[in-house]
């Protein structure tokens, strides 16, 4: 495996796509963090590999995709988006589909990620839980 940041980075995201949270894990380092868009974190490898598990199940087809990459030192930023289909029975309808716009920050050390930021815009996933919930948004 290289440690060169970019590839590190763009390793992590092929696996993200393959919705492969074993090989999330392999890339991160024993006391990577995760920040979410809300600003929630997740330290630790098995809180880490429960949580992409878990959040794999609830979008089974998740997937994110770059337009930019950039490095400074051992600090990547990618711009681009994610998308997927929010389940809650494990089956996919096209109607839960959502897409945002999104940008993630990783630091990478010796070719770990260390770091995993976020940064989406989470109101069209929630606008599907929401309607899947049958709790229509007073904007819909």
């Amino acid at each position: 495996m290289s440690s060169d940041p970019v590839e590190v980075v763009l390793e992590f995201e092929r696996r993200i796509n393959l919705r492969d949270p074993k090989g999330i894990v392999d890339l991160l380092s024993p006391d990577s963090v995760f920040i979410d868009s809300l600003g929630a974190r997740v330290q630790g490898i098995e809180k880490l590999r429960a949580a992409w598990e878990g959040y794999f199940k609830m979008v089974p087809d998740y997937s994110i995709s770059h337009d930019e990459i950039f490095k400074h030192g051992d600090t990547v930023a990618m711009f681009g988006s994610a998308q997927g289909t929010f389940s809650q029975d494990g089956q996919t309808r096209k109607e839960n589909f959502w897409n945002t716009n999104a940008a993630w920050r990783a630091v990478v050390k010796n070719g770990k990620i260390s770091l995993w930021q976020v940064y989406a815009d989470n109101e069209p996933i929630r606008a599907v839980m929401r309607k899947a919930a049958g709790k229509e948004s007073p904007q819909s």
